[in-house]
């Protein structure tokens, strides 16, 4: 298996962005997934359950078109609110009602990793905790009409403009933005896929 890159099961430009931060060479594939929780299913268990399906997803795409086997990178995020897994809000509405109940409140992030380098795919899971301040409704409704809330669990992107609602964060930053960066470069150190830092010492 060749490692000098790796496949990416992942189009979002933020876990791109991180992946290049860390220096790790990679091709996006995208896995589509069906993301509903499952009946009874723990946030825990529904974030590993989802990043193990994208990555053998992309793993068995890759197979199928006779390519190269290189490592497959995956992960999936979600937040976590008294126990309840809030989604990607498809509305304005939807979005500004996720914000009101994250107003003023400490919410959990999870970000579960999974890399597929062989006949099993790994996981690591991170959890961090994230505190909203008071936010007023007319703050909601403006962040509401960016294109921000959109495409993101929970409603907000805090490497945009709603890093101003938060007051304090416990944990790992770049998981809440979407790849936590400690547990990705673990498992990848695991799979034998160069780091940034010996990858400046060959050159």
């Amino acid at each position: 298996m060749k490692k000098d890159f790796i496949y990416l099961a992942s189009a979002s430009p933020r876990r791109g962005e991180l992946l290049r931060q860390i220096g790790v060479p990679f091709e996006v594939w995208p896995a589509s997934i069906e993301e509903a929780v499952a009946q009874g299913e723990a946030p825990e268990e529904y974030v590993r359950r989802l990043a193990t399906t994208k990555a053998d997803k992309t793993w068995d795409d890759v197979e199928s078109d006779d390519l190269e086997p290189r490592p497959v990178l995956a992960a999936d995020t979600a937040v976590v609110l008294d126990g309840r897994v809030l989604g990607k809000p498809a509305t304005p509405t939807e979005a500004e009602t996720m914000l009101a109940e994250l107003s003023g409140r400490t919410h959990r992030v999870l970000t579960a990793v999974a890399l597929r380098c062989g006949p099993k795919t790994e996981t690591l899971l991170c959890a961090t905790e994230v505190r909203f301040r008071a936010t007023t409704a007319a703050e909601r409704r403006a962040y509401c009409a960016t294109d921000e809330p959109y495409d993101k669990a929970g409603g907000y992107g805090i490497q945009g403009f709603a890093a101003v609602f938060v007051e304090h964060l416990n944990g790992s930053y770049s998981a809440v933005v979407g790849l936590p960066l400690h547990e990705t470069a673990l498992l990848l150190d695991r799979c034998g896929v160069a780091p940034w830092r010996e990858r400046k010492t060959a050159e």
